[in-house]
Order: structure tokens, then C-alpha cells, then sequence
């Protein structure tokens, strides 16, 4: 079930084209991808394991406007603003795409509103009706992927490309933030909450149990994603001559089907994936609404639910190139934040003042992330050259550790936990 909350047909979108693009520096890269793809949830699952809960458990130092605020800004980026659009347009991309000779604004307009018109619909009864579609769709999904990798060891199709200009100077970097991309980290600080339930509902009430279970169920997720990724780096590594040149991943995929499979492959690999993007996206339109439901307390559940579906097709207007690069800076402003988070939980016991020492750390990864977000946007941040690793988008990390030190220097005695 975990594996399957993080695996979304969005996901399978970005390992192909970094390994297109990396060429001969493709391990760097993939191992900088995994990081933040496979690692970074992982851990953050853990955590919230050892907290008993997730993002509500792990801040419970922080001041509630925070915690509110920073579950509202994760509930935005994998709502309307960047990943329930991107089902659509990944969508779009492997299932309709790759039969039309030349697809146009118009034809990508009425694809967003014929997709989210369907999601609003099933989503009106809180995407009960696609629970048992979805546990047939994610092991269909995962054969493919499998026969995929399989195909892709035995017989690759093309030969490696020449390494893009992104991936030259820096390719550990470059796959590390492109690992950002798949939002688990996000979604994995709401998933423990989720599972715990479940854990609950099947009858298992002792924490200790609850955690442990919860840590198995992480690695096997953490298991199933490393050997996903991998085989569709190797993929994008293997595919020039299967395409000589790509803007998104789910161009290489959809010609490495054909060109393993041919048509059929083709036509089967739309159908599922189609189907596996509209569970998502009613997932994501779905907990959505009724997240800013019961934040406000204002409107139904349904008006939220319209209101989001329209964002969403809105957004997905502008194109999957389009989005994935206004998508980057925001992600790289708000990723430290995330992850200052796990490591302010895993340090937790250390503390003497974690009052002090969870707002000192969160702080500082804000603030430094939100000057690396602006870099990624373009902004002209030259006045911040000084910063170590400024140059490589992650000026947040060493201010970030050395905020950790501090508050676990800081205070005269252990406080008090926070209810």
C-alpha cells in the first residue's frame, strides 16, 4: 500500500529523460536522484514513525499558524498547482500524444477538459469508486514497469547519449535536485499519518508495533522505487536512436515501448497509464477539497472539490514542460524546509530546548532555501555569492547543520515535551 501511494504514473515521468540527459555521468546522476526520490522519504517515513504521526506529530514544537501553513503549502503543491495537474498532462503526453501527428494548444485544451471533467466527477464521492480500480491498476502498472526493466537489461534499444550541459559540471547535484520533483518528501510527511489509521483500523494499537510496521512498510516503498528508478534511468541512458532528442520523459518511455513492443505495447501502456493518472488525481483533487473543507469550514466539500478541478485544468494549460520548470524554483525554496524537519525530529532526543532548537533550524532552512528557490528562478542573487555551495542551488544545507548544532547546544534544561 505505501509503495503504491508513492508511485504515481507522474513519477515515472523524470528517472528517463535525467538519464537521457546524464549520458556517461548516468550513475552520479541516478545516485543524486535517489537521494532525494527513494532517500529522503524513506527517512522522512521513519521519522514520522519514531514521532508516532506525521507533519501535525513532527511540528508539534513549532507554533500551530506554522504547522497549519506549512500543511496547506504541501497540500497546494500536490493539489492544484503542480502535481494533480502533471497527471493530466503526463496523461496527455503517453496516451494521447504519441497517435496525433500534430498536436496543438487546442488539442491539449480539450484533452485538460475532458481529464478533469472526469476527475471531478469521480471525485464528488471522494474517489470511492475508483478504491478498487486503483488496487488493480498499481500491480498492472508495476508488471509493465517490470516487463519494462527486464527489456531494457536483456535488450536495449539504443546506444548512450552525449551528456547534456546541465548534467557536465555537476551531475550528482543536478539528479539530487531533479529528485525533488517527485514530491514524496511532501507527501511522505502526510502519508504516516494515513498509514498509522490503517494500522489502527486493522486492529494494531500498541505504538511500538504501529512504528515498526510502519519502518517495514517505508523500506519496502524505499525497495520498489530504487529498483523503478533505476531501470528507467538505464532506460533514458540506453534510448539515443530510439529518439535522438526529448523534452520530457514520457516521450522516451512511449518510444521505447513501441520500439520494444510495437503498437500494441503502445496502446496498452496508454491505457494504463490514463487510468493510473485519473486514480491519482482524484486522490489528489479529493483529499484537496477536503483538506481546505475542513481548514475553512466554508463551502461543501463539492465546491471545493469544483474549485479545485478547475484550478487544475487551468493549470494544466500551460503544457508539462511549462510547469515542471515553474515547479523547480518553488521546490527548491521549500525542500529545505522539509527536510530540516526530519533532521530536526531525528535529533529531537538530543535536545535540551527543542522548543528553541525546532524554530532555530526551521527557520534557517526557510530563510536560505527561499534564497535558493530565488536563484532557480532567475532572480538576480549575486549579492549571496559568498554563501558556501551557493553556486550549486544548496546554500541551505551547511546553515541548516549549523543552526542543528546550535540548538542542540543551546538551553540550560530539558523542556518539557509539547502536547
Amino acid at each position: 500500500m505505501t509503495f503504491a501511494f508513492f508511485l504515481g504514473a507522474g513519477n515515472i515521468i523524470f528517472p528517463p529523460l535525467a538519464g537521457f540527459l546524464a549520458g556517461e555521468n548516468l550513475n552520479s546522476a541516478m545516485f543524486g536522484f535517489l537521494l532525494t526520490a527513494v532517500g529522503l522519504p524513506l527517512v522522512t517515513l521513519i521519522a514520522a514513525a519514531l514521532a508516532g504521526g506525521g507533519l501535525p506529530t513532527m511540528g508539534r514544537y513549532l507554533p500551530a499558524a506554522v504547522v497549519s501553513v506549512m500543511a496547506t503549502a504541501i497540500f497546494i503543491i500536490i493539489g492544484p498547482a503542480f502535481a494533480a495537474p502533471r497527471t493530466g498532462l503526463v496523461a496527455y503526453e503517453m496516451a494521447l500524444k504519441p497517435f496525433l501527428n500534430d498536436p496543438g494548444q487546442t488539442t491539449l485544451t480539450l484533452y485538460t477538459i475532458g481529464f478533469f471533467g472526469l476527475v471531478l466527477l469521480l471525485s464528488l464521492n471522494q474517489g470511492r469508486l475508483l478504491d478498487a480500480v486503483g488496487k488493480v491498476l498499481t500491480p498492472i502498472l508495476l508488471l509493465l514497469l517490470v516487463a519494462l526493466a527486464v527489456a531494457v537489461f536483456v535488450s536495449p534499444q539504443g546506444t548512450q547519449p552525449q551528456v547534456a550541459e546541465a548534467y557536465m559540471a555537476q551531475p550528482f547535484v543536478k539528479g539530487f535536485i531533479e529528485g525533488y520533483n517527485t514530491m514524496d518528501t511532501f507527501a511522505a510527511l502526510m502519508f504516516g499519518m494515513l498509514i498509522l489509521d490503517v494500522l489502527r483500523q486493522k486492529g494494531v494499537t500498541d505504538k511500538r508495533v504501529q512504528s515498526r510496521y510502519l519502518m517495514i512498510a517505508a523500506l519496502i516503498a524505499a525497495a520498489g522505487l530504487g529498483f523503478v528508478y533505476v531501470s528507467l534511468f538505464i532506460l533514458g541512458g540506453t534510448s539515443l536512436g530510439v529518439v535522438e532528442s526529448a523534452s520530457n520523459g514520457g516521450e522516451i518511455i512511449s518510444a521505447y515501448v513501441l520500439s520494444l513492443f510495437g503498437a500494441p505495447g503502445l496502446w496498452i501502456l496508454a491505457a494504463i497509464v490514463s487510468l493510473a493518472c485519473i486514480t491519482t488525481a482524484v486522490g489528489l483533487v479529493s483529499s484537496c477539497a477536503d483538506y481546505f473543507h475542513r481548514l475553512t469550514g466554508k463551502g461543501s466539500y463539492r465546491r471545493w472539490v469544483a474549485i479545485n478541478a478547475v484550478a487544475c485544468m487551468l493549470v494544466a494549460n500551460v503544457g508539462l514542460n511549462t510547469l515542471i520548470s515553474v515547479s523547480i524554483p518553488v521546490l527548491v525554496a521549500c525542500y529545505p524546509v522539509a527536510v530540516a524537519l526530519v533532521l530536526a525530529t531525528y535529533l529531537r532526543p538530543l535536545m535540551r530546548s527543542p522548543v528553541f532548537a525546532f524554530r532555530l533550524i526551521m527557520t534557517v532552512a526557510f530563510a536560505f532555501g527561499l534564497i535558493d528557490g530565488m536563484q532557480a528562478a532567475g532572480l538576480n542573487m549575486s549579492a549571496f555569492t559568498f554563501l558556501p555551495m551557493f553556486d550549486i542551488g544548496m546554500a541551505w544545507v551547511l546553515p541548516t547543520f549549523a543552526a542543528a548544532v546550535i540548538g542542540l547546544a543551546a538551553g540550560k534544561s530539558r523542556e518539557q515535551a509539547v502536547a
